[in-house]
């Protein structure tokens, strides 16, 4: 009960709220700029009053420990909509489990190689999480020796590029079907692609939050064996 009403856990609550409905004030002027989005601009807002009024980021995380806690029931509240469009998943049940497992697969290949290149077996760790959602990605970090500021930074920095350039692509390769542009948001942009997939439409996000949960669930279980193999 301290720890929940202590003035640093409130000061750091309020504040990740205030910054966050103004980026989304910002957000709806700018007509729903992509380079706008609210994740976009509000973590740059925070990480300069991370700085100010902390200076590191850990002891900013140990303050706002109440969103990491509800990133847990978010994610799980996500198997409504996805419950919803269980005879559309189960009809095309083959092809979509494959391109997730191969999409999950690959993903963190990419990563791992360009971590590789950059050097580092701690950089390694946080950046092959960059494709899971922020409370799938601590925990695996946790693990295998990633560093949770890493973790967190490219876990959010992949969302966001990913739920604003995905929808551009997917468009632009003339692919218009929605469960695709789900599959392809939840798996490469995790929890913000999949939010941004219920803007466009709950089937959308219905199966962005599909290929999110199954690529968490695939990367939570490989990744630490590959760690230890190597």
């Amino acid at each position: 009960m301290t720890e929940l009403v202590s003035s640093g856990v409130l000061i750091a609550t309020l504040m990740v709220i205030l910054i966050y409905l103004l980026s989304l004030w910002g957000f709806k002027r700018s007509g729903y700029f992509p380079l706008a989005h609210p994740l976009a601009i509000g973590s740059l807002i925070l990480a300069g009053f991370i700085v100010l009024a902390y200076g590191n980021y850990a002891e900013f995380r140990q303050d706002s420990w109440l969103f990491y806690w509800l990133l847990g029931p978010a994610t799980v509240a996500l198997a409504l909509p996805l419950y919803h469009e269980r005879h559309k998943i189960r009809d095309a049940a083959v092809p979509i489990l494959s391109s997730i497992a191969l999409g999950a697969l690959i993903s963190p290949g990419i990563a791992l190689t360009v971590a590789w290149l950059s050097g580092g077996e701690a950089i390694l760790d946080s950046i092959a999480t960059k494709s899971v959602t922020t409370p799938i990605a601590l925990g695996i970090s946790e693990k295998t020796g990633g560093l949770p500021g890493l973790v967190a930074g490219v876990v959010i920095f992949t969302g966001v590029v990913g739920a604003i350039s995905g929808p551009a692509i997917i468009r632009a390769l003339g692919i218009r079907d929605e469960r695709i542009l789900g599959l392809v948001l939840g798996v490469n942009a995790h929890g913000v692609g999949t939010a941004s997939a219920f803007q466009i439409s709950p089937r959308c996000g219905a199966f962005a939050s599909l290929a999110m949960g199954i690529t968490g669930t695939l990367t939570a279980l490989v990744l630490p064996m590959i760690d230890r193999l190597l």
